[in-house]
């Protein structure tokens, strides 16, 4: 089913003129190496920005490519060297200091980045987020997103969202059956991002919508997508604060006879563990004993595992199914009768 648009934000008028499919027109792509995984507080050690120009008939595209590798300030850890190769010695001796990469890959956006050329990043919101941290930390200001983005990450999971394979960039550029060159490379994986948005373009059948359009579509996806609303919203650009450690919440006690967690939040390992469980079930077992069974396990009640179920779309009635949104629609009409019936 089509996400509902969400309107075209900040690109505004500037994107009335776009070509009939972006598909054939130019693209930018960008890949960050880094020093870990956390984009709010890791930083970048290479980078690579891939300018791919227009596709006139009968020719070949044009190809520009800019690298940087960046010196973090900080000792990159041997588990992110094992990944991309690059080490702490390597990036002292030849990388420029990372605050002038940041500012220059930015100002290279910038230039390049526009209305009508869109931005490929595989998991736009690490990528983005980590280059808004790095600018915010050594220059106090926020990355100005110029144009729409596209990420193949995010365009996948939507058209497959059920697929246990793997979703890593290279996974899908073979599943794809898309060209790539060696893993972690930052030059190499960008060009990948940009074949790889290339051919979903028509797998998804979204060659012909305007960029505002795919980059709103996008956006509703990653919504729909994520587990935190609230950091969802502001996609491609996740706040500043939404990794690393946070404010402890405030709990309040277990009813008395209650169930012991019926006052925990719901965290993403809470919910991942619900969900793994619940669609590992035998199609065969009762809901109503299972879910009893399940909220024994979780501290919770069943009605609690019930209403939890239907937000991680899976059927609270069919074990080991999952639930789409016209069937959520009827569940939860049920439910509201029942008044929190279990």
């Amino acid at each position: 089913m089509e996400a509902e648009v969400v309107g075209p934000g900040y690109y505004g008028a500037r994107m009335a003129d776009l070509a009939v499919s972006w598909r054939d027109g130019p693209m930018v792509a960008l890949d960050f190496e880094t020093t870990g995984k956390d984009p709010c507080t890791d930083r970048i050690v290479s980078a690579a920005v891939v300018v791919i120009s227009s596709r006139p008939p009968g020719e070949r595209r044009g190809i520009t490519r800019k690298i940087w590798l960046a010196d973090p300030g900080m000792d990159i850890p041997a588990d992110a060297t094992a990944i991309h190769g690059i080490t702490t010695e390597q990036v002292r001796r030849e990388g420029q200091p990372g605050a002038d990469v940041a500012a220059e890959v930015s100002a290279f956006l910038g230039e390049v980045w526009t209305a009508t050329t869109p931005l490929c990043v595989f998991k736009a919101d690490f990528d983005l987020t980590m280059l808004n941290a790095e600018l915010q930390r050594h220059h106090g200001r926020s990355l100005a997103l110029s144009g729409p983005v596209i990420d193949p990450l995010c365009i996948d999971r939507h058209l497959d969202p059920h697929s246990d394979r793997k979703r890593t960039l290279h996974a899908m550029c073979d599943f794809y059956q898309v060209q790539r060159g060696k893993a972690h490379d930052a030059e190499q994986d960008a060009l990948a991002v940009a074949r790889l948005a290339w051919r979903l373009a028509e797998k998804a059948r979204i060659a012909s919508l305007a960029l505002h359009e795919l980059h709103s579509h996008q956006a509703q996806w990653y919504c729909d997508q994520a587990r935190d609303r609230a950091y969802a919203r502001s996609w491609p650009l996740l706040p500043l604060t939404s990794a690393g450690p946070q404010p402890a919440r405030r709990q309040r006690p277990a009813r008395p006879g209650g169930p012991a967690n019926s006052h925990a939040s719901w965290t993403p390992d809470r919910d991942a563990a619900l969900r793994e469980e619940w669609l590992a079930a035998d199609a065969g077992e009762d809901a109503k004993t299972l879910r009893c069974d399940v909220a024994s396990r979780h501290g919770r009640s069943p009605g609690a595992i019930r209403s939890r179920l239907l937000l991680l779309k899976c059927d609270p009635e069919l074990p080991g199914r999952t639930c789409d949104e016209t069937r959520a629609a009827h569940l939860k009409q049920i439910y509201a009768a029942e008044y929190g019936g279990s």
